[in-house]
């Protein structure tokens, strides 16, 4: 029998990723069903350039917006674009292929959750990245301690150092540094896996497996506990001013929003993880000992969970 690239088998992973991903979230809706969308890319060069498939529910019982994008591209990467992933500055062969998601509840004492895994190819490196992470709105120290939790079991399983070392990375790298505050209270967060060729694929390949399959392990639990609780137009309101935060943070440093629009990526995929609802307002004040004053608080100085 003929053993798949790690190409293909990356690509065959990301799929069942997504589908299982998406049965899961329906079955805690209980009313909305994701709607699916496959689309095709052209290339810069107007060659094929690879496609995807996007899943979105929308106006759900739980989920405002839920979508979980799949995708499998390749083509030419721009030389600018290339060097600052580390290639030569030329045009460089590229082939990327992940899964992403972005979770926007109704209730603001549900989090907003993030995940994306990929896999890449440039020229003749090649390396995994990926991670997930939780936006609360409100903080509940149960429901981040067992988010920690879910993921520090999945890298225990294949490293020691992996749990430590990429949370950390995380807290770094979601951070925005206008605001001086994290977008949540973090995960795990890693990139360029491999790329060193003295690292062993196969065995990335069964860690992302293991994250990937494990994200509905981490958030419904949480979504189960909290989508339920009462809340009012009050901490709706600061909720939408929170979303704000994850605007900017999405369009102004995200890795992957870059990737997609400087390889002429599919807009509406792209920008799929913008909430529907948003606001931002003017020099906003909370309440001392609020728990809104709470949650910036403990954004503003990240801390572990696991202690």
């Amino acid at each position: 029998m003929t053993q798949l690239s790690m190409r293909d088998q990356t690509t065959e992973l990301f799929k069942a990723i997504q589908s299982h991903i998406c049965q899961a979230l329906e079955q805690v809706d209980g009313t909305a069903c994701f709607k699916t969308d496959e689309w095709k890319r052209t290339d810069l060069s107007g060659h094929d350039g690879g496609g995807g498939v996007t899943r979105v529910l929308a106006e759900g019982a739980v989920f405002e917006k839920a979508g979980v994008n799949f995708s499998a591209v390749h083509g030419l990467m721009p030389a600018d674009f290339a060097a600052k992933l580390g290639n030569e500055r030329q045009e460089t062969k590229f082939f990327a292929t992940g899964v992403s998601l972005v979770i926007h509840p109704r209730s603001p004492m549900v989090p907003t959750t993030h995940a994306n895994w990929r896999y890449i190819e440039l020229g003749e490196q090649s390396w995994f990245g990926g991670g997930s992470d939780l936006t609360p709105y409100y903080l509940f120290e149960e429901d981040a301690v067992h988010f920690h939790s879910v993921l520090r079991g999945v890298c225990d399983k294949h490293h020691p150092d992996y749990y430590p070392r990429f949370k950390k990375w995380c807290d770094e790298y979601f951070y925005l540094p206008h605001r001086g505050e994290t977008r949540g209270i973090g995960g795990l967060f890693f990139d360029y896996l491999g790329r060193d060729g003295q690292t062993d694929l196969n065995g990335l390949y069964r860690f992302v497996h293991d994250l990937g399959f494990a994200f509905t392990d981490q958030y419904i639990p949480i979504v189960e506990r909290r989508k339920g609780a009462e809340y009012g137009e009050h901490e709706r309101q600061f909720q939408l001013l929170r979303r704000g935060r994850y605007v900017e943070f999405n369009l102004l440093y995200d890795r992957g929003t870059h990737f997609g629009l400087q390889t002429a990526g599919r807009i509406e995929s792209i920008l799929m993880s913008l909430p529907p609802l948003v606001r931002w307002d003017y020099c906003p004040s909370m309440e001392a000992c609020s728990r809104e004053e709470t949650l910036i608080t403990t954004l503003k100085n990240p801390r572990d969970w696991l202690v």
